[in-house]
């Protein structure tokens, strides 16, 4: 199935490792022009050589970058628009905060993980916006979790802040249709190294690279008419009707 993204250009922020680089790579195995971010010049330089091998033709711009700084969504995109001279599609993604009990956690702790997983998106959103929408049919997913629809109990951190991201992103939506989509994709345990740190799952795990490629079909011309939504990616973990 031809996605329709060939020379397209994506920006997939926090990608040098799990489901960020999972999503770039399948991106660029569609044929985008891929920019990369991390804050480890290793792990970086190691995905961009990955990606650059499997991509083909298309291209790959590494920028070293801690996204959480309120100010490195500006510049990411400024560097992308400097290197491709416009932007098509945005995968907003930052590393997840630490575990810990919803009475447990600290108010810098819920500061931090707000910052991270709900307002670095926000920013990032903001800043490609008039790319986006100056290249017509716009593509946003935002990397979240299940935990939006269904709260894990020893996350407390990422429960609040996905779960914000979450409400404002579905107030987001109606706003940019149909010039940009706007949905997230919701992972449930992956095989990634995150989920390795936390201890792993008692359950099946899923591939990144399956991820990946929801991303990517979401990232396409055949997901026009799908904006505001919440795609789960859980291999039925999560209970709930809604």
């Amino acid at each position: 199935m031809d996605l329709g993204i060939a020379g397209k250009v994506a920006l997939v922020t926090a990608s040098s490792k799990g489901l960020g680089k999972a999503s770039a790579l399948a991106l660029a195995r569609e044929g985008a022009k891929v920019v990369i971010t991390a804050r480890g010049e290793e792990a970086l330089s190691k995905a961009r050589e990955e990606i650059e091998a499997e991509a083909g033709e298309g291209e790959v711009l590494a920028i070293r970058a801690d996204i959480t700084d309120p100010d490195a969504p500006a510049r990411v995109v400024r560097d992308t628009l400097d290197r491709f001279g416009g932007l098509n599609i945005l995968v907003a993604n930052a590393g997840g905060p630490p575990p810990g009990r919803a009475l447990d956690v600290t108010d810098e702790q819920i500061a931090d993980a707000v910052n991270a997983n709900l307002t670095t998106s926000v920013r990032l959103v903001r800043e490609a916006l008039p790319a986006l929408r100056s290249g017509g049919a716009g593509r946003i997913c935002c990397i979240t979790s299940y935990s939006v629809k269904q709260p894990v109990p020893n996350l407390a951190l990422s429960n609040l802040a996905r779960t914000g991201l979450w409400a404002w992103a579905k107030t987001a939506a109606r706003d940019l249709f149909p010039d940009v989509t706007l949905n997230l994709v919701c992972p449930g345990p992956h095989a990634t190294d995150r989920m390795i740190q936390l201890g792993g799952s008692d359950s099946p795990m899923g591939d990144p690279g399956d991820f990946g490629r929801i991303v990517a079909f979401l990232c396409s011309t055949s997901a026009s008419y799908i904006s505001g939504t919440a795609v789960m990616v859980d291999g039925a973990a999560s209970a709930g009707l809604l």
